[in-house]
């Protein structure tokens, strides 16, 4: 039996980089104040792009992860969540478990609170990931099944607007930027996740998560 890899900073996972994530709703989203959806129900996308990171001693920075999920109502009830992931297609096989044991919630911390809410995993699949944040702009592309483009909202001289105390964060413990996605479409038909929104709410963010 091969001994299990253990993480150089002691910790399970040491993750950092930047988030973008969208859905249905007219800004702001209400998930995050732990209010019901627009129209009651949440499409959206969470996208993650690790600028650095190891998990249990494996490297996977530079890589991306991506979530795509169906809220059937409030953002806060266990186990109600169905979800498509994606992982980077330039991910070894090592990484790819890795990262899959992290977002999927067994390796405990922030991400495992986050998978509690998952109900359904219809899919993982390999995917080419584009993720860019640059000066407040953002963009996503998964392959042909996802694509956004977001940018913040700005103070009147020029600072992103921030939400800050939250209820509920894809991004524990860090402010997220207030964003508007001029276009977010999904097109999963395979797994019945189809839409198109433009002008809608979106998020960005720089994250710290560890376990």
């Amino acid at each position: 039996m091969t001994p299990a890899r253990v993480a150089t900073s002691g910790r399970a996972y040491t993750l950092r980089g930047t988030l973008l994530e969208a859905c249905l709703c007219r800004t702001l989203c209400r998930c995050w104040i732990g209010e019901d959806p627009d129209g009651g129900a949440c499409d959206s996308f969470l996208a993650y792009h690790i600028e650095k990171g190891e998990i249990n001693g494996v490297d996977v920075s530079g890589l991306n992860y991506v979530q795509v999920v169906k809220i059937p109502g409030n953002v806060l009830t266990p186990h109600s969540w169905k979800r498509v992931s994606y992982v980077d297609a330039r991910a070894t096989g090592e990484q790819r478990a890795a990262i899959l044991d992290a977002w999927h919630g067994r390796l405990g911390g922030p991400l495992a609170d986050i998978h509690n809410l998952i109900g359904e995993d219809v899919a993982i699949e390999t995917a080419s990931i584009e993720h860019n944040l640059k000066g407040g702009e953002g963009t996503l592309a998964v392959g042909d099944k996802l694509r956004a483009t977001m940018a913040p909202y700005r103070s009147p001289y020029g600072a992103i607007t921030t939400l800050r105390d939250t209820i509920f964060s894809t991004i524990p413990g860090a402010p997220a930027f207030v964003a508007k996605a001029s276009e977010h479409v999904v097109n999963i038909p395979e797994h019945g996740m189809v839409w198109t929104f433009k002008d809608r709410n979106a998020i960005q963010g720089d994250f710290l998560l560890e376990a």
